[in-house]
């Protein structure tokens, strides 16, 4: 899919699952969307892509840890983005989100993702992309990496998640 603007020259394109799970990976914020108590949450968190999931650290009584714990669905959205151009990327991940319940490789993830805050996250959750959207807004159309000027910014901490 390719679409101008009014100018001619930015170009929309839609990526494809690979494409966007490989963007996802270069970056380590993203925001966690699910239900809680009846209503939309969104949390700031940080992530890592592995073998196809993305993979989140918590801690014991985060709300998404209580949804994570029935198997719900949730959505998982990152993207660079240049505030003055708008140009970049966004992807958004949609799945089953659960616990990682194997000791060996929550204690693995819990190793290579490492908090932002001084509280215990001992907590790992594994998020199973079904549906994996994510677009390209470029000047050139050329679909390229974000230009160099397009990088997420120094990682800060967000609140627990």
């Amino acid at each position: 899919m390719v679409t101008l603007d009014t100018t001619g020259q930015r170009v929309l394109r839609e990526l494809t699952r690979e494409e966007s799970l490989r963007l996802l990976s270069t970056v380590s914020l993203g925001r966690v969307v699910f239900t809680h108590q009846a209503l939309p949450a969104i949390r700031p968190v940080n992530h890592l892509v592995d073998n196809g999931q993305v993979i989140i650290r918590t801690h014991s009584g985060a709300a998404i840890l209580s949804a994570a714990q029935r198997g719900v669905v949730v959505a998982y959205e990152a993207d660079v983005l240049d505030p003055e151009t708008h140009l970049g990327w966004t992807v958004v991940v949609t799945g089953v989100a659960r616990p990682v319940r194997d000791p060996q490789a929550a204690a693995d993830y819990r190793d290579r993702l490492r908090p932002w805050i001084d509280r215990p996250m001992d907590q790992v959750i594994a998020i199973s992309p079904d549906i994996v959207t994510g677009f390209m807004l470029s000047a050139d159309g050329t679909g390229e990496e974000a230009p160099e000027q397009v990088r997420p910014p120094a990682e800060a901490a967000p609140p627990p998640a």
